[in-house]
């Protein structure tokens, strides 16, 4: 009766019983179905170690298995290319064999699609997959077009392809659009991903030659230390020595001591200042050899004379401009920052207004200089 009574304590407890004892284990102790770590799955943000990020909750629950961290401590959970969780056995146990259709939307998955989760939303997840897929194919720059009007149209349409293939709008139409590109433009895809590739790698070179500089002037500086240490060592056992063996008064010999002392400390700063100078000097050489290598672009001013219009209006007193009633108003400042003043707006927005008086309209037929009105309107 009292094993029956232990076990129906431990019952109630939660506990199981093995079969042929009355010992109770908990079911902390109960085999757990273990994932395998064995599967290596590509995708994913990889940190500054390379390692992926992957994110996890203990809320955490398998759609196809149920499955949860409860029953699971070590369920791990990966995202397929349609972008449902699934966890690790019943990948194995559904794709190991081959392409089978997704237990959710029916899309055919393979084994090796199936990525960590970084994200917490599934949404960003998408997003940043498919942008970072785009970016690979839609890699023009600014100088592959006449115009900035024509590279603003091109930023828009893979903004617009972006947009479809992340939100499932026209997938057959935006993939034939992303086929008809990548056919048009192989070979400039090709050069720009060969420009990228160059340009990572010299970075990647001038960061390892920053980084064995940095290296060099902390060992520089830990051998400076070390070599002054055992200077004022030694300084102060001579110091010591000369006052048990010399007949000399002992604050002279102090006074001495000290004002060699601060000789050789000026001698060792300014030794260490040119060292410090010579490793500057070096790293500014590796990083102008490494601006050779990689070109930084020149800045083109805007070519407009803005003040080519003063002769063509003149600034009133005050305006009719509601929207700067409340900082007219303020007589604090609080509104208004260091050095603005609401006329100077009022003379940039005239100024501009001004300026597009000389563009005439394609509608508007141009007067011809030397023909009398009347003939104009007659021959237009």
């Amino acid at each position: 009766m009292s094993g029956r009574a232990n076990a129906g304590g431990s019952w109630l407890r939660g506990a199981t019983i093995r079969k042929g004892t009355a010992t109770p284990t908990t079911r902390s102790h109960t085999p757990q179905a273990q994932g395998s770590s064995s599967m290596v799955f590509s995708g994913g943000v990889k940190d500054a170690s390379g390692r992926t990020a992957e994110f996890f909750s203990m809320d955490d629950q398998c759609p196809v298995c149920k499955s949860d961290r409860y029953l699971n401590p070590k369920l791990r959970l990966l995202v397929s290319s349609c972008y449902h969780k699934m966890c690790e056995s019943c990948i194995d146990r559904l794709y190991t064999l081959g392409p089978a259709p997704c237990p959710v939307c029916n899309n055919i998955l393979r084994k090796m699609t199936f990525i960590p989760q970084t994200f917490e939303d599934l949404t960003v997840e998408k997003e940043v997959a498919v942008r970072r897929k785009i970016a690979k194919e839609f890699n023009k720059r600014r100088e592959d077009f006449p115009d900035l009007r024509a590279y603003n149209d091109y930023l828009q349409e893979v903004e617009d392809i972006t947009f479809n293939l992340i939100n499932d709008i026209d997938l057959p139409e935006t993939q034939a659009r992303i086929a008809a590109y990548r056919k048009e433009n192989a070979a400039l895809t090709e050069i720009n991903q060969q420009r990228e590739e160059a340009y990572a790698q010299a970075l990647k070179e001038q960061e390892e030659a920053e980084r064995r500089e940095r290296q060099l002037r902390a060992e520089e500086l830990r051998r400076a230390e070390e070599v002054e240490r055992d200077a004022r060592e030694g300084e102060r056992r001579a110091l010591i020595d000369n006052l048990e063996n010399s007949n000399v008064d002992a604050g002279r010999l102090v006074a001495q001591a000290r004002a060699e002392a601060l000789k050789r400390a000026a001698a060792r700063t300014v030794a260490a200042q040119q060292v410090v100078q010579q490793s500057s000097a070096h790293l500014l050489r590796s990083r102008a050899a490494q601006s050779a290598v990689v070109p930084d672009q020149p800045h083109v001013a805007l070519q407009d004379d803005f003040y080519a219009y003063e002769d063509m209006f003149s600034l009133r007193a005050s305006y009719f401009d509601p929207a700067s009633d409340a900082v007219r108003r303020d007589k604090e400042g609080i509104m208004r920052a260091g050095g603005y003043r609401i006329e100077e707006a009022w003379e940039r927005a005239i100024r501009s207004a001004v300026a597009g008086l000389e563009i005439s309209s394609p509608d508007v037929p141009r007067p011809i200089p030397g023909l009398d009105a009347d003939v104009a309107m007659a021959s237009a």
